[in-house]
């Protein structure tokens, strides 16, 4: 199955209108927006441009940070980490396309507080699916999906971005 490029831009519309309205209710200004390589990556840009931020969002590459590592080594396509010096004392808008396990995420928090002690992390997601097996969920979602365990879900892009739920095989 494979989302439309409208529906896919109605999740990414919904979570700008979300984090809009977060950061105005916990008085949030300019915040650290990092996206996980790579469609949380391609996301946080997204979000950076439509926030009026200036300058790129920050990514992060969680492959030496996972706790899978020996199992599946490093993906021969390692982005590296683009971080700002320090994120002490800052908020942090962590963004990723799909919140799956929960291992990505608390992979990069492991990683951005290698950075520094942030003032908060905001978990930002497209799409939050059924399986945590870590006490980890959303503050922001586009989605929440239930999936049968044989499928995946997969954000196609950079441009246009589409979501995609696909058989794990595949």
């Amino acid at each position: 199955m494979k989302y439309s490029k409208e529906q896919t831009q109605e999740l990414l519309l919904k979570i700008e209108n979300s984090l809009k309205n977060y950061l105005l209710k916990n008085n949030i200004q300019k915040p650290i927006i990092i996206g996980v390589h790579t469609g949380g990556a391609w996301i946080a840009d997204w979000l950076q441009k439509r926030l009026d931020y200036e300058g790129k969002a920050a990514t992060l590459n969680i492959s030496f940070y996972r706790d899978d590592f020996s199992k599946v080594g490093v993906n021969p396509r390692v982005e590296p980490t683009e971080m700002p010096v320090s994120v002490d004392d800052e908020h942090i808008i962590l963004v990723d396309d799909v919140l799956f396990t929960g291992r990505t995420t608390r992979a990069a928090i492991n990683e951005i507080f290698d950075f520094g002690r942030p003032l908060s992390v905001t978990l930002v997601v497209l799409v939050e699916r059924n399986g945590n097996e870590l006490p980890i969920s959303a503050d922001i979602c586009g989605e929440r999906l239930e999936l049968d365990n044989n499928k995946n879900i997969k954000l196609l892009g950079p441009e246009p971005m589409i979501l995609e739920v696909i058989d794990k095989d595949n």
